[in-house]
């Protein structure tokens, strides 16, 4: 879809000192517009003032309010630049997960009750991954072998 810079050119004087929403609504509708919805967000802020901690509660809540997510949903963690060599440098970054907008698969999974074999297995037949995994009453995840910490190869 392009990066900021080709929404919103810097040598632009419309843009200096903008709401930083605007940014952000922008990137949303692009989003819903290619069908898809916002599940999460981590953001990690690389600076070395203000200090986040006492306002994180509060940041958290204004992009869940951005992006009409649940507070839970949104993730913000600071570093300082401490031997970055970027002492005098503001860094943001951001991973946010999405999903299909038209799929409710992942969250009618969520949403199984585990003692609903029926709605389990709808589930998982939808999204093709129910082959091999057993009846529905005796469904257990096939546990993986222990690391073995003496074997470095």
């Amino acid at each position: 879809m392009g990066d900021i810079g080709s929404f919103f050119p810097p040598g632009d004087p419309r843009w200096k000192d903008a709401d930083s929403a605007i940014f952000l609504n922008l990137a949303l509708e692009e989003v819903r517009t290619a069908g898809y919805r916002i599940v999460n967000v981590d953001t990690t802020l690389v600076l070395a003032a203000p200090k986040i901690g006492p306002i994180s509660g509060d940041m958290r809540q204004r992009v869940a309010e951005l992006l009409e997510i649940q507070p839970n949903a949104v993730g913000i963690k600071a570093k300082t630049p401490e031997g970055l060599n970027l002492d005098h440098v503001a860094q943001a970054q951001a991973v946010v997960l999405l999903e299909s907008a038209d799929d409710n698969v992942g969250i009618g999974l969520l949403e199984a009750e585990v003692d609903d074999p029926a709605k389990v297995d709808e589930v998982l037949t939808h999204i093709g991954v129910s082959e091999g995994l057993g009846t529905s009453k005796s469904r257990r995840m096939v546990p993986l072998p222990a690391f073995d910490t003496e074997d470095i190869t």
